[in-house]
């Protein structure tokens, strides 16, 4: 089988085994994810992993190449904006993405035990959950039941796009991806070890919801962005 290429290139859907053990995993991995973007964008899909093989395939393990920490929108289903299939993702949502315990012990078990390579904050533009916040901090009035702590979850983010000047909805959301990513790796020493050991990237991405296509707003390390600017 093929070995996924450089951040850009096509891949075939069927693929090696793709763990944090591989030098270079993260890179191929995000390769491997923004190839499936670029043909469910332009409907070329291959629909991968998908059918009965594969189901009997992955069910006695699992073996994920990318953690998708997602906002439970219902147009933001990750298997299909990536073309991916079964036992491809290990998808993680809430409202707004936000992050707490459950959801951090959820990827460092990706991470740590599956060896997942790529953990990926996704986000997307008109987010309800952003608007839902911004509102609240505008009016004072805090939300009903548990949604409070969805707004509560957000508006760091929405203080500190207040502190820079942004007011625009959708740079707004950028922040906020950028924050989830910042605040998963203070909060996680394991992560953050595996990154800064070179096993592991966290990518924050934002979803176009008419449009189809995902593009990076913040990653540690860094230069990823930069890698997925010049390949686009």
């Amino acid at each position: 089988m093929s070995r996924p290429g450089p951040i850009g290139t096509e891949l075939r859907p069927e693929r090696e085994l793709l763990t944090a053990d591989i030098p270079g995993a993260p890179q191929l991995a995000l390769a491997e994810l923004m190839a499936g973007n670029r043909r469910f964008v332009t409907d070329t899909a291959w629909h991968p992993n998908q059918n009965a093989g594969r189901r009997a395939a992955v069910a006695g393990e699992q073996h994920p190449f990318a953690v998708i920490v997602g906002c439970s929108d219902s147009r933001l289903a990750a298997e299909i904006i990536f073309d991916r299939g079964l036992g491809d993702l290990f998808v993680v949502r809430t409202a707004g993405h936000t992050v707490g315990p459950e959801v951090l012990g959820s990827v460092e078990y990706a991470v740590s035990v599956l060896r997942t390579p790529l953990v990926v904050v996704l986000g997307h533009d008109s987010c309800g959950a952003v608007q839902a916040a911004r509102a609240a901090l505008a009016t004072g009035a805090a939300p009903a039941g548990h949604l409070g702590a969805v707004v509560d979850a957000v508006v760091p983010s929405l203080r500190q796009a207040q502190a820079a000047g942004v007011d625009d909805l959708n740079s707004i959301v950028d922040i906020h991806i950028a924050q989830t990513v910042t605040a998963m790796l203070g909060s996680s020493a394991m992560l953050a070890a595996e990154v800064s050991a070179g096993r592991c990237a966290v990518v924050g991405m934002s979803y176009r919801l008419a449009a189809g296509e995902v593009r990076a707003v913040a990653a540690e390390p860094a230069e990823l962005v930069a890698e997925l600017a010049s390949a686009a």
